[in-house]
């Protein structure tokens, strides 16, 4: 399968997410992979192999696409999370991210999250 990948800025697309202390993203996917810079507090992923990466600011990371890579962010901080994320630019009307249960195996999680 061919990957495709942004040829100008025209093609990519950014955003801030800012999740509250105490905040989570729910258990989501993505369809086109992103690039994520944490611009302050700490973000803490559950990957859908129940392993868990803690991000402080000033770090980044690629999330990559497909529902094979289910996570779900955390804010066990006092402050807010802040990311800047770029990705391929979305066709119109496409959602960022896409919702989904917890992995097998995976504890459920309560919190909706924001929308990203």
């Amino acid at each position: 399968m061919a990957e495709t990948h942004a040829e100008t800025h025209a093609d990519l697309e950014g955003r801030e997410i800012v999740i509250a202390p105490g905040g989570c993203t729910g258990w989501h996917y993505h369809r086109v992979e992103l690039i994520a810079v944490v611009r302050s507090g700490t973000l803490t992923r559950i990957l859908h192999d129940d392993s868990v990466v803690v991000h402080r600011a000033g770090t980044s990371f690629i999330e990559p696409a497909g529902i094979a890579h289910i996570h779900l962010g955390r804010n066990l901080g006092a402050e807010p999370v802040v990311l800047y994320v770029t990705c391929d630019a979305l066709p119109e009307g496409a959602e960022f991210s896409i919702p989904s249960p917890a992995p097998p195996g995976s504890t459920p999680c309560a919190c909706s999250g924001p929308a990203l």
